[in-house]
């Protein structure tokens, strides 16, 4: 019997994918749940049960929270890392994760065949397919719903004929939670002017009082908030959102070119990211010159492009990476932030390495290392290129 291994979600699509390949295709299917930070532990239950019932060979949870911090969340931070400047790429990096463990999953059992539950219309399908083939090229990528070009409603009498009843009531609104984030979509986001409305956000406004927490880098990782220290900077990310969430920050709504070649449009909410990214950088406008900023931030461009588009096994971002990694070395200090009902405002940072130092003056006030002579004679050199273009276009104009 031919193994498949399925990446499954316990929704509809990977339902049906169960049911499909081992029924109607004979195939032994092994579901493979890859949680990277966004699922509760009764959710997994929850979901390993309604696998077995639907009768997978076995079921297996993949754990990759802290690698995909170690492996991908770092670097969007260090790379201030927002898609189309607004967009923290939430979905897309979560999703080539969850594609890299069921690939490694199904290499390491031996599956000749592996599975996902995608349509045709979007990324993901790209993302999977991509990862599949990357590490494991010799096995067969079947997807079921993309092939059979099939009608969610098709796909639930299928179910039924099987015997499997449940309630697959299709929400108003499609809500994937992340640690890095959480994706909106809905009829509103189908079209160019239309706005989420305010019960779309699974995240509600429940506190108005402003209040300031801090944050504390560590060569660019997040280590403590508010004092208290954190060993895995996954658990500081969970508590900045937990701090942040109730004043209902982050929400926005993101346009962009998908990889099939299409614009996009989804909204999201990313307390925790948006504040993490922001101070980070607000950070590295203290500590870091000129050019480094200038060449981190074309860097950081092509990186999250090639994120988003399922190039992350790409070696040029493990090049980016290790640049991303030596320009941290002075990336340490203490951030203030304000929250308040949708917002939040960055008030100051506090650091040993600040090139802001008043030791060497204070900007439009007084200068301590140089005399206006020093300026003057700078002025005249910096400008002298530019003054002999402007005279021999003069003259040449006279001619």
């Amino acid at each position: 019997m031919k193994k498949v291994v399925l990446a499954y979600s316990g929704g509809l699509d990977t339902s049906f994918c169960v049911k499909y390949l081992g029924e109607e295709k004979g195939m032994e299917v092994h579901s493979v749940l890859v949680d990277t930070g966004g699922f509760t532990d009764a959710e997994v239950a929850d979901i390993e049960k309604k696998a077995y019932e639907l009768g997978v060979k076995s079921h297996y949870t993949a754990r990759v929270a802290d690698k995909y911090y170690k492996e991908c969340i770092k670097y969007l931070v260090f790379g201030n890392i927002l898609k189309n400047n607004t967009y923290p790429l939430s979905v897309s990096a979560e999703r080539i994760f969850q594609a890299i463990a069921v690939a490694e999953y199904a290499k390491s059992i031996g599956a000749t065949a592996i599975a996902h539950g995608s349509t045709g219309a979007g990324n993901d399908q790209v993302r999977f397919d991509m990862a599949f083939r990357i590490i494991v090229p010799e096995a067969e990528i079947i997807t079921p719903i993309r092939d059979l070009k099939l009608s969610r409603e098709e796909e639930i009498e299928f179910l039924k004929a099987k015997g499997v009843v449940r309630e697959w009531h299709k929400s108003t609104y499609s809500i994937n939670q992340g640690l890095w984030g959480t994706s909106v979509g809905g009829k509103e986001t189908l079209n160019s002017w239309d706005n989420l409305p305010e019960s779309a956000w699974p995240t509600q406004l429940t506190k108005k009082k402003p209040t300031e927490i801090t944050l504390e880098f560590v060569k660019g990782e997040l280590k403590a908030v508010n004092n208290r220290r954190f060993k895995n900077p996954v658990e500081a990310i969970r508590r900045v959102h937990e701090l942040a969430s109730p004043y209902a920050i982050g929400r926005d709504t993101h346009v962009g070119d998908t990889i099939i070649g299409i614009k996009g449009r989804v909204g999201f909410e990313a307390a925790a990211p948006l504040i993490i990214i922001k101070s980070h950088h607000l950070l590295e406008k203290h500590v870091l010159t000129k050019w480094q900023q200038y060449w981190k931030q074309n860097l950081a461009e092509w990186y999250g492009m090639l994120l988003h588009e399922g190039q992350f096994n790409e070696p040029v971002l493990r090049d980016i990476e290790a640049y991303f990694d030596n320009s941290q070395s002075n990336v340490s200090g203490v951030i203030r932030v304000q929250l308040a009902p949708y917002n939040f405002q960055i008030l100051g940072i506090k650091s040993d390495y600040d090139l802001m130092s008043p030791v060497f003056g204070s900007y439009g006030e007084m200068n301590n290392a140089w005399s206006g002579d020093d300026v003057r004679g700078f002025s005249k050199i910096a400008s002298n290129q530019v003054m002999i273009h402007q005279k021999i276009q003069e003259l040449a104009e006279k001619k």
